[in-house]
This record gives C-alpha cells, sequence and structure tokens, in this order.
C-alpha cells in the first residue's frame, strides 16, 4: 500500500510537467468540492487525466483519509510545479491544483488556492484531535453552559426591561394623547396610541431575543468541536449580511451627503421667498403685480416649485433609486397621483385664479350664487363663506368660478358692505314722497353710514307699479352682520311708510279706473320730501 501511495505520487509529479494534460471542465462536469470533516478544503473544477471534477474530488478524499490513518498529525505543505501546485501530507499527494481549478480574474493562482486548502485541512485535523481529548470537550460543555446561563440571564433582562418601557411608554401615549388638542379637538384616540405603544415594545422585545438567541447559539456551536463547522457558518452568515449592509451604507454615504446639501439649500431658499412674501402681506407693500392679497398664494406656488426642484435633483442620488423596483414604484405613485387628483388640480387651478384676480378678499361681504355672507377664508381648493344666519358655507372653487358673484365691499374705497333693497310702488304714490321717505328709513338704521349718503334708484317702470332700489353703505365698525343690518331696514321703511299713510302695495286691476292715477302738483313734494330750496319737513 506504502508502494502504492508513493508510485501514486511519482505519476502526478510527471503529469505536472505535462500541460496538456489538465483541461477545463467539460460543459457536462460540474464543479465538486472536496469536503472533510464537514468542512470545504477544495471545489475541483477542471478535468486532470481524463478524470472529471468529481471523480477528483473523491479520490483526494480517499487518499487524505488514507493519509490520516497513517498519521493523524501529518505534515503538509504545498509545492509548486511547472502546470499548478500539489497539496503534500508526509511524502503522499493529496491532489493538484491545476489553472482550469482557480478563479484567475479574481486574483487566485493554483499556489494560493492549494495553501488556502491546507490551512482548511489544518482546521480539520485540530478539530478531530479535539473531539478526542476529553479536557477539551469538558471545556467546551462548561463555557457552552456557562454561555447558555448569560443567554437566558440576558433574555429575562429583555422581558423585564419591555415590560417597564412597554408601561412607561404606554403612559406617555396616553398622556400625549389627551394633550395634543388643536382647536380642542382631540386627534389621537388614547386607547390606540396605547395599543400602539405596546405593540411597538413588544416587536422590539422580540427582535432583541431573537439577536440574542442566534449569537447563543452561534457562540454554542463555536465552542463544541463536533459542531465547530456549523457555527462558522453561522457566522460567516452574519458577517456576510452585516458586509453587505455596511457596504450598502459606505456606498450611500455620498449620495446621502449630496441629498443632505440639496435638502439644506432648498430648505434656505424657501425659507427666504416665504420671509419676502409674508413680508409684503403683513406690511401691505405692493411690488408690480405682487401684493397683500397675492402674496400667500405666490409664496405657495414658489416653495412648492423649489421643493419639486430639489427633489428632482435629489432623486438619482436615492439609495435604490436605480434599481427597477424604485422606477416602478414610482410610476406606479405618480399615476395614482395623476389619475385621483384631477378633481384637486381643477380646484386649485380655480383658488389661484380667484386669488390673483382678486375677485373678493377675507372680510368682504359677497353673494355667490344663493350664499350671501363674510369670506372668511379664500384657500386653495374651497372658499368658506359666513352667513347672517350663523352658518358656515364651503363652496369649491370650480363652483365659485363658474357662477356670477357680487361683491358688496367695493362700493366705495374703505371697508364696509353695500345694503341694498327693492320696494315696488304703484303710479298713484309721489316718487319723490318714496324716495324720501326710503331715505329717512335708511337714516335709522344705526349701522348706516351718511357718507356715501343713501340713494334710491329707480329700476324700472313697470305696467302697475314702480320699482325703487334702496342703495346704502354700512360703516366697518358696525356691529351688525349684513342680514341683521337689511331686517332692520326693511322694518324702518314699513314704519315711515305707515306713518305718511302710503301703502307699500303693487296694484293691478283689470280694467281702466274712472279717474286717472296721478299725482297732482301740490302733492308732488308730499311730506317728507321738500321742494328745492325749501327745509325738509
Amino acid at each position: 500500500m506504502r508502494l502504492a501511495s508513493v508510485l501514486l505520487s511519482f505519476l502526478l509529479g510527471i503529469a505536472a510537467a505535462q500541460p496538456a494534460l489538465a483541461q477545463a471542465t467539460a460543459a457536462g462536469d460540474a464543479p465538486a468540492k472536496l469536503v472533510l470533516g464537514d468542512r470545504e478544503v477544495m471545489e475541483f473544477k477542471g478535468t486532470l487525466f481524463g478524470y472529471p471534477p468529481a471523480e477528483r474530488a473523491e479520490a483526494a478524499k480517499q487518499r487524505a483519509l488514507r493519509a490520516y490513518a497513517r498519521n493523524p498529525d501529518p505534515r503538509l505543505r504545498v509545492r509548486v510545479t511547472n502546470d499548478g501546485a500539489q497539496v503534500i501530507a508526509d511524502r503522499s499527494v493529496l491532489f493538484h491544483v491545476v489553472p482550469a481549478d482557480v478563479n484567475s480574474l479574481a486574483g487566485e493562482t493554483p499556489e494560493s488556492r492549494a495553501e488556502a486548502a491546507v490551512a482548511q485541512l489544518e482546521l480539520v485535523l485540530s478539530e478531530r484531535q479535539a473531539r478526542s481529548d476529553p479536557k477539551v470537550l469538558a471545556e467546551a460543555i462548561g463555557l457552552s453552559l456557562l454561555v447558555t446561563l448569560a443567554w437566558l440571564l440576558l433574555l429575562r433582562g429583555v422581558v423585564w426591561l419591555a415590560t417597564r418601557a412597554g408601561r412607561w411608554l404606554r403612559q406617555a401615549a396616553g398622556v400625549t394623547a389627551s394633550q395634543v388638542r388643536p382647536f380642542g379637538v382631540a386627534m389621537f384616540d388614547p386607547q390606540a396610541l396605547r395599543e400602539g405603544a405596546r405593540q411597538l415594545v413588544r416587536a422590539l422585545a422580540w427582535l432583541a431575543a431573537g439577536v440574542l438567541t442566534y449569537l447563543w447559539l452561534n457562540l454554542v456551536l463555536e465552542l463544541i468541536p463536533h459542531t465547530r463547522p456549523l457555527g462558522d457558518r453561522l457566522t460567516q452568515m452574519l458577517l456576510d449580511v452585516l458586509g453587505t449592509i455596511g457596504e450598502a451604507v459606505l456606498h450611500a454615504i455620498p449620495g446621502l451627503a449630496f441629498v443632505a446639501a440639496i435638502f439644506l439649500i432648498a430648505r434656505f431658499i424657501a425659507g427666504t421667498g416665504r420671509a419676502f412674501f409674508d413680508r409684503v402681506h403683513r406690511q401691505n407693500l405692493t411690488i408690480g403685480w405682487l401684493d397683500r392679497d397675492t402674496a400667500p398664494p405666490t409664496a405657495a406656488i414658489f416653495s412648492v416649485v423649489v421643493w419639486l426642484f430639489a427633489l428632482a435633483m435629489a432623486y438619482p442620488y436615492l439609495p435604490g433609486s436605480q434599481s427597477q423596483a424604485f422606477q416602478g414604484l414610482s410610476v406606479l405613485v405618480g399615476l395614482m397621483v395623476s389619475i385621483g387628483a384631477s378633481g384637486t388640480v381643477s380646484q386649485a387651478a380655480s383658488g389661484l385664479m380667484l386669488m390673483y384676480t382678486r375677485a373678493y378678499r377675507v372680510g368682504e361681504f359677497v353673494r355667490i350664487q344663493d350664499t350671501e355672507g363674510t369670506v372668511v377664508d379664500v384657500g386653495l381648493l374651497s372658499t368658506r363663506v359666513r352667513t347672517g344666519m350663523g352658518e358656515e358655507v364651503m363652496l369649491p372653487n370650480t363652483l365659485v368660478l363658474s357662477n356670477t358673484s357680487r361683491n358688496y365691499s367695493r362700493a366705495v374705497p374703505g371697508t364696509g358692505f353695500v345694503i341694498d333693497t327693492v320696494v315696488t310702488i304703484g303710479y298713484d304714490a309721489p316718487w319723490r314722497q318714496v324716495v324720501a321717505m326710503l331715505t329717512e328709513a335708511a337714516r335709522r338704521v344705526q349701522s348706516i353710514t351718511d357718507q356715501p349718503a343713501p340713494r334710491v334708484i329707480q329700476t324700472a317702470l313697470s305696467d302697475y307699479y314702480v320699482e325703487y332700489r334702496l342703495v346704502a353703505y354700512s360703516r366697518m365698525e358696525a356691529p351688525m352682520p349684513r342680514a341683521e343690518a337689511l331686517s332692520e331696514l326693511h322694518a324702518n321703511i314699513q314704519d315711515v311708510f305707515n306713518e305718511h299713510g302710503v301703502q307699500i302695495m303693487s296694484p293691478h286691476y283689470v280694467g281702466d279706473p274712472a279717474e286717472p292715477k296721478v299725482v297732482p302738483r301740490d302733492r308732488w313734494y308730499a311730506a317728507p320730501a321738500a321742494a328745492p330750496g325749501e327745509p325738509r319737513g
């Protein structure tokens, strides 16, 4: 048997001098691994002497076992040949490493690959010796028990910490939920917030327990010689994961730094623009087309443009932005936003048009379709109007823009609002008397100002009556809403007409009257009217 081993070594030495005998793996010959003691020693990829990688691996395994049987502690070394390298145990060649077995693109050589195989063989031999050493086994079991005890104590500590932290976090969540009340409305449900805190603590506790269990299992497997290869594989798995994460973080740091720089620059520009537009709004400045009313929407548009531009610049530097999944998700989100926000975009465009056309301002009295009241807010999507009955009506901006709106606060410069009403009086009532009575009724309303003075306009001469429109102006300091002021005006009109014996009616008839319904000249200036040059009665 010893003579056969020497003869095989001699033949392998001769084969090392013949490069043509070592060929690359054929298409049907898959690489094969040499595994000893649960450790991968060598992976054969090439064909040697016509033997495929699988047969080379099996032959190398048998030679290694025979060498170990002869000498449990052989002397391992590497011998470089003309066509590769040999791994030798004492004087026996275990296997031959040829160029076809190495990855030359990664910088491997037959010699370096053979040296790595020798290091693995030495590790296998040391582990086999430790498995048969009672002292080593006893120390490994003792250390494993200590590690297990420490693992159990740490798990108990995790449970204790999770219980205390969960109790504190649930209490803090309840207090926070009760304190966060913008405009007097509770934003969070205390019970839901406490349940969320409990679930968060539980998830973190399970994560910590999982990490501790993985480390405990890895360490125990490393301590026992029989399971040390499995422990090494677990360690390698952990190192691979940490290495992948670390490499990804290192590669992402430059991009994240650039994204942070873009964010800071965009924030500075947006803040500067916001301060400028706030100054225009607060100090009521006018710079070209920019004034107090258009400053807020212009500030919003400026901020949106700045952040969209910053996002477009930062997008290529975000981690994973070049992946197909990230790009597909971006397209999906964009499609969903474009489909779902079509109505919102229309509302926003209408809101901007209303703001820039200055159709009305906050605090003005307007009438939009059937809604009349004070403008409370002109938003990007809707306009809120508070009516004289105490209601607050929210009108979509597309509805406001598509309907006729009346502004009662633009009659004269300054603040306030217009109050107008219509009465129809028969032709037998002197029009001068009617005008004087309507003017007197307006003067009796405290919230109506004398300047500009109330005026009466004859808007129509109908078939049966004359239509009179009374137009007055309310002061800014008037405490009454427009609806109350209009109600008081109507009451005063009835009182004044009753005082002077004039009926508020619109007569209709089916035949000609016996006498013409005309006003004699001597009644043209009936009280409270006064002829030109005479004092008012």
